[in-house]
C-alpha cells in the first residue's frame, strides 16, 4: 500500500470507452474518502473528456486523443498536438499514477508522466475474465497488481486501488457523475436505449414497441436516442408504433447533453450499451438487458446496493430475454 502525503497528486489513465470509463468513476470517491486532500487529475480520450469533467472531485481532466493520431500520425499538426499532450502530463509531478486501462496505450501514457520523488506507477498485473490486458502495462508498472479473474469491471478498479492506496471497497460504488437537471414529478419520462454498436445485443423492435405501450398506459412519456441513421430511424419506427404524442426522438447530441437529458429522466431501460451505463451511473431506475450471459461482469448488480437496478439476461447465449421477463423485472424496480 502507497505512502502518500497528506495532499497526495494523484492521476488516473483510463482512456475509453465510454462505458469502461463510467465503470472506473467509484474509484474517484474511494480516493477521496481515503486521501481527502487529494488532488485527482484523469487522462481520457477527448470524446469522453466532458463526462469525466462532471465527477465530483476530479481536478484536471487532460485530453489524449490517441485514437485520431493513430489516424494522421504523420501529420504535423498530430505531432505539434503530441508534443503539447506530454508537456501538459509532465507539468505536474506526481505522487502516484494507476493504469486502469491495462493496454499498451494507457501504458505509454503512464510512462510519459513525471513522478514526484518516491511516486509510484500502478497497474492491473494479469487479464481478467472478458476484458482486455496487454503485458507492456505491467512491465511499466512500479507495482503491477494482480486481481481474481472473475471480477465486476466496477470491482475490478475498486479493487486495484484499493490494494495500492489502502482504500475501502466495503460500500456501494458511488460514480461521483453530476447532471445539471432534475426529474419532473409531474411529468414522468422514460428513456429507451434501443442502440448499440453490435447488432448480436440489439432487443427485437416488436419488444420495444409492446413494451412501450404498456408503459404509455401507465402514464410515462418515452425518450428515443439516437446516433447515427440506422438508429434514428428504428426510434422513428417505436415512436409511429406508439404515437408521437406520447415519444419524443432525441436528435443526435454531445455526451455532456445526453447526461443532461438522463438526468431529467425518472427511468432507463435500455440494452447492453455506453448509454445504459450512463444510466446506473446516474442512479436512475434502471433494466438492463443483456442477449449473453455476461450482466455479472459489466451489469448492474444487487450487491453495488442499488435495488432499483436489474440486469435481465435471455434464457441461451444470443438469445434476446423475452417481454414478460423485462415486465416482471420491471414490476420490482418500478417506482
Amino acid at each position: 500500500m502507497a505512502l502518500l502525503p497528506a495532499e497526495p497528486r494523484i492521476l488516473i489513465v483510463k482512456l475509453s470507452s465510454l462505458g469502461d470509463v463510467i465503470h472506473a468513476m467509484p474509484v474517484v470517491a474511494d480516493l477521496r474518502a481515503r486521501h481527502p486532500g487529494a488532488h485527482i487529475d484523469w487522462v481520457v480520450e477527448p470524446g469522453f473528456a466532458p463526462l469525466v469533467r462532471r465527477v465530483a472531485g476530479i481536478g484536471e481532466v487532460i485530453e489524449c486523443a490517441q485514437r485520431r493520431w493513430r489516424k494522421r500520425w504523420w501529420g504535423a499538426e498530430v505531432r505539434r498536438e503530441k508534443q503539447q499532450f506530454r508537456e501538459r502530463l509532465r507539468a505536474q509531478a506526481y505522487d502516484a499514477v494507476v493504469d486502469l486501462q491495462g493496454l499498451t496505450k494507457s501504458a505509454l501514457v503512464v510512462l510519459s508522466t513525471r513522478m514526484a520523488p518516491g511516486g509510484l506507477r500502478y497497474a492491473l498485473g494479469n487479464r481478467t475474465d472478458g476484458s482486455g490486458w496487454e503485458a507492456p502495462t505491467r512491465w511499466v508498472a512500479d507495482r503491477p497488481i494482480e486481481i481474481a479473474p472473475r471480477i465486476h469491471v466496477v470491482d475490478r478498479s475498486r479493487r486495484l486501488c484499493a490494494e495500492a492506496f489502502g482504500t475501502a471497497i466495503d460500500t456501494p460504488p458511488r460514480f461521483g457523475l453530476q447532471a445539471a437537471t432534475r426529474p419532473d414529478p409531474a411529468r414522468p419520462l422514460m428513456v429507451l436505449v434501443h442502440g448499440t454498436s453490435r447488432d448480436d445485443k440489439l432487443w427485437p423492435e416488436s419488444h420495444w414497441i409492446d413494451f412501450g405501450r404498456r408503459r404509455v398506459g401507465e402514464g410515462w412519456h418515452l425518450a428515443l436516442p439516437q446516433a447515427d441513421a440506422v438508429e434514428a430511424a428504428r426510434a422513428a419506427r417505436i415512436a409511429a408504433a406508439l404515437g408521437d404524442a406520447h415519444c419524443t426522438l432525441w436528435p443526435k447530441m454531445s455526451l455532456d447533453a445526453i447526461v443532461d437529458r438522463f438526468g431529467a429522466a425518472q427511468a432507463v431501460v435500455g440494452v447492453d450499451s455506453g448509454l445504459s451505463h450512463l444510466a446506473v451511473a446516474l442512479d436512475r431506475v434502471h433494466l438492463q438487458l443483456y442477449n449473453f450471459p455476461t450482466s455479472w461482469r459489466t451489469g448492474p448488480q444487487p450487491e453495488h446496493g442499488h435495488r432499483h437496478q436489474l440486469s435481465v439476461e435471455g434464457a441461451t447465449a444470443g438469445e434476446p430475454p423475452t417481454l414478460e421477463q423485462v415486465e416482471q423485472a420491471w414490476r420490482q424496480v418500478a417506482p
